[in-house]
């Protein structure tokens, strides 16, 4: 693996309650409700964000096309363990032939970011290249975080002598000469820096 050259690459459940026959909430569940609606916003893993802007895509255009997912900062909100407060990926159509980019963040982050799923506007797309292809959602198996966990162990050793350096990069995308998606996992930048890819299919590190 190269250190020196770095080149990486919803659905929201509604739970609708009908006052029926059936038995009332109990203290306990309400309270745990309640729990979970006080909790603080936290980052959430690639799948989580990607699913939800999924259903803009598929709105958009019915035949779109996975081509990228990468975790972004957003203010308040600490990215950590394979998970980011803020995902963006972007769609392609072949009929349309556009590409648009959604976001999903957990909070908002004025005056450019909203809570939840957005779009930006369409752009013209010329299709696939070797270096730039769409993938299948199906064969987006490994989440962010194990992606994460698994170039971290390969990373280990050399973060060891680098403490300092932050991860720069966690994206996910294709291209010809990687076997389906893959993760870039991305500490440093090209001065100093460690690139590991993960496969999104199997979870393996690749040479």
């Amino acid at each position: 693996m190269n250190h020196s050259v770095l080149r990486p690459v919803l659905i929201v459940a509604a739970l609708t309650l009908t006052a029926c026959s059936g038995p009332e909430p109990t203290t306990s569940a309400k309270s745990e409700t309640e729990k979970a609606a006080e909790a603080p916003p936290a980052p959430v893993t690639a799948k989580t964000a990607f699913y939800a802007m999924y259903k803009s895509a598929y709105a958009w255009s019915n035949d779109m096309l996975p081509l990228t997912v990468e975790a972004k900062s957003i203010p308040g909100i600490k990215n950590e363990g394979g998970k980011a407060g803020e995902w963006t990926a972007t769609f392609g159509s072949p009929s349309k032939r556009q590409f648009c980019k959604f976001t999903y963040a957990v909070i908002a982050a004025p005056p450019d970011v909203m809570k939840g799923v957005t779009a930006a506007e369409a752009l013209p797309w010329a299709g696939q290249t070797t270096n730039a292809m769409a993938f299948q959602s199906s064969d987006f198996v490994v989440d962010s975080d194990a992606a994460y966990q698994t170039a971290l162990e390969k990373a280990g050793p050399w973060l060891k002598e680098h403490p300092d350096i932050q991860l720069t990069t966690l994206s996910l995308g294709a291209a010809a000469r990687v076997p389906g998606p893959v993760w870039s996992v991305v500490w440093g930048d090209k001065k100093l820096g460690f690139f590991q890819l993960v496969s999104a299919s199997t979870g393996k590190a690749l040479k």
